[in-house]
């Protein structure tokens, strides 16, 4: 696999929350040569299976969501779209953006902003709120009504390109990266022998209601889960007690919402296997599909491997391809390590 191939590819699609059927589609074409049957669910998850074809099997699941962050037209006034945001969306970088509005075929806009020039010292160090935006699409007030009604859902304009030698920069890396990774897994996972039937969920929703987790998992009823997402990478002004060095590997959860063998399991994994890693401690909600997958069903063993991102939830994320090749290795030892009892983590 091509991983900054790959990126670029994933993250051009767009596929904001609630409307991702375009980064569906592309996610089973890559998924359907690597596993033994792919379908979607009824909320529009993909799911990709690969048995390993013995009785009675355990079932692994994998989950990435296929969702991002975006924005939903909600009227017009005077030739401008007023909208509102899909997931966790910061105002403060909303002036100037670029975004893509998902019509037949895509139409292009920008979200409108005054100029120093017209603003007073006090506008200029306050963050413009969502409900005060505009977004211009250099339509007149009939045309812009009809090219963009209201629920026209919208996306960052871009996608995703080399940063340095080993980093890559653009939208929906949360979390087409760990989709990646996934993908990256079932090939390191080719022609080796498992224990258990292997689930890939590409999940919907995850941005505001993990809906698209939920009901898969409660449809297929694995025996474990483990949420691939991303955590926050370090810069020099984040908290140095909540971000991991690109570069450094996965970061591995540990907390009430994660089972504490699985979570022991892929510490020891990652010693095993020499993989660089990180382990974070997630006290309470893990932000992730981890935290509604564990109470699904009677309940069920939960790991989160986060995979360290810079500027979460911008147009201008930033991951390592190698802590991605890192946390595809430690899924891959993990999935092999499964259905194995050898006392390693009790």
């Amino acid at each position: 696999m091509d991983i900054q191939k790959t990126l670029e590819q994933l993250c051009a699609l767009p596929g904001p929350s609630g409307f991702e059927q375009k980064a569906a589609k592309g996610a089973m074409e890559r998924l359907r040569p690597l596993v033994d049957e792919v379908y979607t669910t009824r909320l529009g998850s993909v799911v990709g299976v690969r048995r390993c074809g013995k009785a009675g099997a355990a079932k692994l699941l994998l989950d990435a969501h296929v969702d991002e962050i975006g924005i939903l037209v909600t009227g017009h006034e005077d030739g401008f779209a007023r909208f509102r945001t899909l997931g966790g969306v910061d105002p403060r970088m909303l002036c100037d953006r670029e975004m893509t509005l998902l019509t037949d075929p895509p139409t292009f806009g920008v979200v409108a902003c005054l100029p120093p020039h017209v603003q007073t010292a006090e506008d200029m160090d306050k963050s413009t709120p969502v409900s005060e935006l505009y977004l211009d699409v250099g339509l007149s007030s009939d045309e812009v009504k009809k090219r963009v009604p209201i629920g026209t859902p919208g996306v960052f304009r871009g996608g995703c390109a080399p940063l340095g030698e080993d980093q890559c920069c653009g939208k929906a890396l949360d979390d087409r990266a760990c989709m990646t990774a996934i993908l990256r897994t079932l090939e390191l996972l080719h022609g080796k022998e498992l224990d258990v039937d292997l689930y890939v969920l590409f999940s919907t929703q995850e941005e505001t209601s993990s809906a698209g987790a939920i009901t898969a998992v409660n449809a297929i009823a694995p025996d474990i889960c483990v949420a691939v997402d991303v955590t926050h990478g370090r810069t020099p002004d984040g908290p140095k007690d909540k971000t991991f060095d690109l570069g450094g590997g996965p970061a591995i959860g540990m907390g009430p919402n994660m089972s504490r063998t699985l979570t022991q399991q892929l510490i020891y994994l990652a010693k095993q296997e020499c993989i660089d890693h990180h382990l974070e401690v997630m006290s309470g909600h893990t932000g992730t599909n981890a935290w509604p997958m564990q109470i699904c069903r009677e309940g069920i063993a939960t790991a989160v491997v986060s995979l360290p991102l810079k500027y979460m939830h911008t147009p201008v994320e930033v991951i390592s391809r190698t802590d991605l090749e890192s946390t595809a290795k430690l899924l891959a030892a993990f999935a092999a390590h499964a259905g194995k009892e050898d006392g390693h983590a009790q």
